[in-house]
């Protein structure tokens, strides 16, 4: 079967190729693909500026159906529709982090897509508890959007100290961002959503989800919009999406005393800031990496409340033969979400 593969270290190195179809075992639940979420993730293992494991199918926000079920699972059944968390494909099970549901900071872990193969082709294996049945009233396409969409929910309701009546920051409206974005305005929160010069459509996507505002870096400066907002007071929380080092900078000068800052989006690469502001405005700075398991059954509860729409999210979907269009449109904003499929 057809997969986008890394097939060797090093920047570049990706390219579409035939591997075998993977054989349930007794333990396994094999699903047919349908959709597979193009991530920055993906993007860094194309530039081998995350750590991968080649080769390896690249892919981790992916939605499918259940084809194949080994004979030791129970309670899964043939013409599910499912979604999975990939990144406990491999875990020791025993480490500190593993028992208390941080499985991501086990240090043997690998997920699909860098470390383990991923969803770029037709067919996976998963174990039973990766499994996440999807809601009725999801979609398919919409559901391939539940790994991103779970490290959203992480940042904004699990990792951020937030209440009714506080001003946000959201820097960088990429699909991340827009997630972000949602679960705020979902939950009743002024919300500030600032791009840089291109990110002209997905500022304007963002006034379509219900931002408060947004703010073009183009043609605005980010400080004289922040005090005009919130009346020179600075912004309780600002959630870093973009991963550069301007916008890291950006919410710092956004943000209040004691205000806090939440990093959402990976750098990829040392960056420099102004530690002092973290000084003298004693500020909290936190990290919110992936989720937690107790994290997507939470996004299961958002999925089944229906409040939150992810269709909208959704700017095109393409075979997997055309990654490099996928890879492109991502890389240069021009495009929400780009979904891909098997050939």
């Amino acid at each position: 079967m057809k997969a986008l593969v890394k097939y060797a270290p090093g920047e570049g190195n990706v390219g579409i190729r035939d591997i075998a179809e993977p054989i349930c075992g007794d333990t396994d639940v094999k699903i047919e693909i349908a959709f597979c979420g193009v991530c920055g993730t993906d993007i860094h293992v194309l530039h081998d500026t995350f750590r991968n494991f080649p080769p390896v199918t690249l892919g981790h926000e992916f939605a499918g159906t259940v084809v194949e079920v080994g004979k030791s699972v129970q309670g899964v059944q043939i013409g599910e529709r499912i979604t999975g968390l990939g990144a406990t494909a491999v875990t020791c099970g025993q480490c500190r982090y593993c028992r208390s549901g941080y499985f991501i900071f086990c240090a043997n872990r690998r997920g699909m897509g860098h470390g383990v193969n991923g969803a770029f082709t037709r067919y996976v294996l998963l174990r039973p508890d990766q499994l996440y049945r999807i809601p009725a009233n999801l979609t398919l396409e919409e559901a391939a959007m539940s790994e991103p969409f779970a490290a959203a929910v992480q940042a904004v309701t699990e990792i951020a100290r937030i209440a009714i009546g506080d001003t946000v920051l959201v820097s960088g409206p990429g699909p991340i961002g827009l997630l972000c974005l949602k679960l705020l305005v979902a939950q009743g929160i002024k919300t500030i959503v600032v791009g840089a010069p291109g990110d002209g459509d997905r500022l304007e996507a963002a006034k379509h989800f219900g931002a408060f505002a947004t703010v073009d870096l183009g043609t605005q400066k980010l400080q004289d919009a922040i005090s005009e907002h919130t009346k020179g007071q600075g912004v309780d929380v600002a959630f870093e999406c973009a991963g550069v080092s301007a916008s890291v900078r950006g919410c710092l000068d956004s943000l209040r005393p004691m205000g806090q800052h939440v990093q959402v989006a990976i750098c990829g690469k040392d960056i420099q800031f102004p530690i002092d502001r973290i000084f003298y405005k004693q500020l909290t700075m936190s990290g919110s990496v992936c989720y937690t398991s107790n994290t997507w059954d939470r996004m299961m509860r958002i999925y089944a409340g229906g409040k939150i729409s992810l269709k909208e999210m959704i700017s095109i979907k393409l075979p997997i033969s055309d990654w490099q269009t996928a890879f492109d449109l991502c890389t240069t904003r021009k495009a929400l979400k780009v979904l891909m499929h098997p050939e």
